[in-house]
């Protein structure tokens, strides 16, 4: 694996492709369960939220926030690759982290005063920290559509993975670039879905 080209965050091509994403620090709630769940959803909206007020302090970027998604299992659960990562453990046993990208001279402080202007409803049990996701090497593709056809894109991904000779490295990411609610239409949502590989 030499020679791979260095990607931006929020960029990806509908063909799955093999780069190298560049660290970034982000703002995280934690939270277990499955995706798509009033509580995954009130979750993710807080970290854009707050990212919100953070940009108008130059503490995170201009707009509207990327909804990342970060998932992992148990240690002791059944291990999984890329394109079985939904579908060999049940869902509700999912690890996640809501992430908004933020500037990395952000504070806890900061964080907590964003929190506190943030238009969306917090809960006291809502776990926030500062995360960073290092440099990595990924397999990574644009899903355009309802996430319910994401299993054939997820194998797509697998097959470019193992044309290159490597496994998923580290939990699974998924970005939404696009604002949803748990009723909006998803025909046209677009995805990055990223798994880091060794």
């Amino acid at each position: 694996m030499t020679d791979i080209r260095t990607t931006e965050q929020h960029q990806a091509p509908a063909d799955p492709e093999l780069v190298v994403v560049p660290e970034a620090v982000f703002l995280s709630i934690s939270g277990t369960g499955a995706p798509a769940t009033p509580v995954w959803h009130r979750k993710k909206l807080l970290a854009s939220d707050i990212a919100r007020e953070l940009a108008k302090l130059g503490l995170a970027p201009e707009g509207t926030p990327a909804q990342h998604m970060y998932y992992w299992y148990a240690d002791d659960a059944p291990e999984t690759n890329i394109a079985d990562f939904y579908s060999v453990n049940p869902l509700t046993d999912l690890r996640y982290r809501a992430l908004a990208q933020i500037d990395p001279k952000t504070t806890l402080d900061d964080i907590a005063a964003a929190r506190e202007r943030a238009a969306s409803p917090s809960d006291e049990g809502d776990e926030i920290e500062i995360f960073t996701i290092p440099e990595q090497t990924v397999v990574q593709v644009m899903h355009t559509g309802p996430f319910s056809t994401e299993l054939a894109t997820l194998a797509r991904m697998g097959a470019e993975a193992d044309a290159h000779g490597v496994k998923r490295s580290g939990p699974h990411q998924e970005i939404h670039l696009d604002p949803f609610t748990i009723t909006s239409a998803q025909d046209t949502l677009r995805t990055i879905i990223r798994d880091p590989v060794a």
